[in-house]
């Protein structure tokens, strides 16, 4: 990578809370480093603590923080602040890789990665779901100053606030609810040795293996033996057949039943026919493993 280059990106890292797509941009033109030359840097910064080698490895593969953390838009965060995480996750990752491992980069990232956006929704989402609208926003800023003791509320202290603040009774009744819940750590408290804390913690029971390096290693294998059994069963199709649903069902330019009616100087209906018939040929050359 140019030193130009790695300037570039490192101005375009500067402006990210500003403009997320010219930053989305600019991290995509970054190229992607080979196997070999990933383990060459990995190794430089593992004996030598070359910093040089270590930004390059980050830079290399910010477009993927960007793609892991474009699946956390739901929870209503900024989007930018979602990525910074990722980043921080990302250079955690690259000092503690180990190039003798054998696995990409990426793959050992992912957890890295996830951790620290999993940990900043965690300490953020509770701000986010009690206040969404503006009377919310209100209540969530000014209830604390305007309560007079703690617990619960009398009627007359929430119509008080209300009144207050302009909202109506319903909001604070909702407000005053929503603020006394506890959050509940994503992992189990350390300290503890009550087996029921781990069993409850979320940790527990929310997995997302989206990103698993062993579940993405199966799918590019089970997609990769498809593909053969498809090119297999392809192969048993005669010319004008495999011609048909080539154009049909593969092509960027799909062709209508029309379209090869002309070309064969036959009716639409029989190339519907070879169409449908060179279909139930693929099916049944085509062996489904249990």
């Amino acid at each position: 990578m140019s030193n130009t280059l790695a300037l570039t990106i490192d101005s375009q890292l500067a402006v990210l809370s500003h403009d997320v797509e010219r930053y989305a941009r600019a991290v995509k033109t970054v190229p992607m480093l080979s196997a070999e030359e990933e383990r060459e840097l990995a190794e430089r910064l593992v004996k030598e603590g070359d910093l040089e080698a270590a930004r390059v490895l980050i830079l290399s593969n910010l477009r993927f923080v960007l793609h892991i953390a474009n699946g956390y838009r739901g929870y209503g965060l900024p989007q930018a602040d979602l990525i910074q995480e990722g980043n921080i996750g990302l250079m955690k990752a690259v000092k503690r890789f180990d190039p003798t491992l054998g696995v990409r980069l990426v793959s050992f990232a992912v957890h890295w990665i996830r951790a620290e956006i999993h940990e900043y929704i965690l300490r953020n989402w509770r701000i986010v779901k009690v206040a969404t609208t503006k009377a919310q926003r209100k209540l969530f800023f000014n209830l604390r100053s305007s309560k007079k003791r703690l617990g619960w509320m009398s009627n007359q202290e929430v119509e008080s606030v209300a009144s207050d603040l302009g909202v109506s009774v319903k909001d604070v009744l909702e407000m005053e609810k929503r603020m006394s819940l506890n959050d509940v750590s994503f992992d189990p408290p350390e300290e503890s040795e009550d087996s029921n804390d781990e069993v409850l913690s979320p940790a527990a029971y929310l997995e997302d293996t989206r990103y698993d390096p062993a579940v993405l290693i199966e799918e590019n294998e089970w997609e990769q033996h498809n593909d053969g059994q498809l090119h297999t069963a392809f192969e048993h199709l005669d010319a004008r057949s495999k011609d048909i649903i080539w154009q049909r069902w593969m092509s960027d330019e799909k062709a209508t039943l029309h379209d090869l009616a002309a070309k064969y100087n036959v009716s639409a209906e029989r190339i519907r026919q070879i169409e449908s018939e060179a279909m139930k040929k693929l099916k049944k050359n085509i062996v489904i493993d249990a």
